[in-house]
């Protein structure tokens, strides 16, 4: 008896909380709740809901402190010059289809030179900025971004001349437009350091 007057008890208790709860709702917080299933089990109400994954990344391990300042050295440039990688990648998805219904060479070129002038204007005082190692990192984010070489999207766009030209200067500063993402060798500290930031584990 003590039980079953105790249950009813919890039981009309929640009500009320979610009556009080609902009372000071707006229309917009109604439409943001989550409704779940629960069950009763023993006299407790247990929620049952599906959650979404959560990738658990291990601590990493060095085994030098050389090791480990190279590692910190790389996450500093992975994570200043990823957003750009990113934007190069969402940018080409943008301007693709545009240069795409354009019929002659110099139709396209004339677009190219807006576009460049307008990304320049906007974010060129910072990639200036950037040394040789985060330009060469950049370069291989671009790849892994686009799915394709800064060469073959410099060729796409501009050209094969052009992009033989903008690669034979971008030699001479060290840099090889042709690099290719390579995520489960050469690159896998980047990869990993990439995986960590779109987790938000970093």
């Amino acid at each position: 008896m003590v039980l079953a007057i105790a249950a009813a008890m919890k039981k009309n208790l929640l009500i009320l909380f979610l009556l009080f709860t609902c009372r000071f709702l707006s229309a917009q917080d109604i439409d943001s709740l989550i409704i779940a299933k629960a069950e009763v089990n023993s006299g407790d109400t247990l929620i049952q809901m599906s959650l979404p994954g959560v990738t658990i990344y291990p601590e990493k391990i060095f085994k030098n402190n050389r090791e480990y300042v190279q590692y910190t050295r790389l996450m500093h440039n992975v994570k200043k010059v990823y957003p750009y990688a990113k934007l190069a990648g969402e940018k080409l998805k943008l301007y693709a289809p545009i240069l795409d219904t354009l019929e002659t060479k110099r139709e396209r070129d004339k677009y190219f030179d807006i576009i460049e002038d307008e990304l320049w204007a906007e974010y060129g005082s910072t990639l200036k900025d950037f040394t040789v190692k985060q330009g060469a990192i950049l370069i291989k984010l671009v790849d892994r971004e686009c799915q394709r070489s800064t060469y073959q999207v410099l060729k796409d766009f501009r050209g094969g001349f052009s992009a033989f030209f903008y690669q034979a200067f971008a030699r001479i500063w060290g840099f090889n437009l042709k690099t290719e993402y390579d995520a489960n060798g050469a690159d896998a500290d980047i990869e990993d350091i990439v995986m960590r930031i779109e987790a938000g584990a970093i």
